[in-house]
């Protein structure tokens, strides 16, 4: 890194290009593919440019393009459209490889696990639950480890990495009562104690996550946490999918439900169904599996918040 003594940013230099990093991933990416074919989910294409994107649950600046006097987003997620694809197609689930763009803010920069850049596997399964979402989720992992494991052996003693293939179920924490033991920074705290993937579950987010009728101000969402620090692996939750209830939760955060007015159209139409689903970041699943200290260095192109880039 360069330190340029005007802006005090770092100049992002790209990384050098490691051939058993890209082997891994390549092998990653395989084992996924292959394990949610064999589970009979159909594979959807990505989409870039959307006049709405998922609003997360946190600060982004937005990037927006202008074309023929419509105002299109960059995508954060594809939440709002792999729920329109699931309600009009007869299927047990699907996912899309997906590039997604979140311009961060530079006080990620740090953390090790932010890019502004980045790809995931988002995932979403008709009439599903969270359980039995979670457990597709824990048994895929269990396939990528293995899979890694077994035929990049080389690789990962040229990286000095000994990968261990957890076992199911994974452990659940709520995240209210790792709160009360930890405090606000307990998702760091736990993911440094543990040494298998687990989950963290009842956030407090995005309005489209279900709410739980069972207790008023809860949701049925949940986190996969990778061990040793490494943090946020998955995101996700069930859905609301009821006019109603998804207009309510759009004004109770102070959102503008015109941005939303399509997607509302068709919960008002009743052409949303309940899901469950979640989006898995590829390079945060590469670090892991190499035990790379920061995400930068997972591809020689990354681009981490609060960094001046050259190619």
């Amino acid at each position: 890194m360069v330190q340029t003594s005007i802006y005090s940013v770092s100049i992002a230099e790209p990384a050098p290009f490691c051939l058993s990093l890209l082997r891994i991933q390549t092998e990653a990416i395989k084992s996924i593919h292959d394990y949610l074919y064999g589970q009979n989910l159909l594979q959807l294409m990505p989409v870039m440019l959307s006049p709405i994107t998922d609003p997360l649950n946190h600060e982004t600046s937005d990037a927006k393009i202008k074309y023929f006097g419509q105002e299109l987003q960059l995508m954060k997620s594809m939440i709002f459209h792999k729920q329109l694809a699931i309600a009009a197609n007869d299927t047990k689930g699907i996912y899309i490889m997906s590039p997604n763009v979140r311009l961060e803010k530079p006080l990620k920069r740090d953390s090790g696990r932010h890019l502004i850049e980045f790809s995931q596997v988002d995932i979403e399964l008709r009439e599903a639950n969270a359980q039995k979402f979670m457990e597709l989720i824990e048994d895929l992992i269990i396939f990528v480890i293995s899979s890694v494991k077994d035929r990049c052996a080389g690789e990962l003693k040229e990286l000095g990495v000994s990968l261990k293939i957890p076992s199911r179920p994974f452990r659940v924490y709520s995240s209210e009562e790792l709160e009360e033991k930890y405090g606000k920074n307990f998702e760091k705290e736990i993911s440094l104690k543990e040494i298998d993937p687990f989950w963290i579950t009842d956030y407090l987010r995005e309005f489209y996550d279900k709410e739980d009728p069972k207790r008023p101000g809860h949701y049925i969402n949940y986190d996969l946490i990778y061990p040793e620090g490494f943090g946020e692996a998955l995101s996700g939750g069930e859905r609301d999918f009821e006019y109603e209830i998804l207009l309510r939760k759009i004004k109770e955060r102070h959102q503008n439900p015109e941005i939303f007015k399509y997607y509302l159209q068709k919960a008002k139409e009743g052409k949303l169904v309940s899901s469950a689903g979640g989006g898995l970041g590829i390079e945060r699943l590469v670090r892991f599996l190499t035990k790379i200290p920061h995400i930068r260095d997972i591809s020689p192109f990354s681009k981490v918040p609060g960094e001046i880039y050259q190619i």
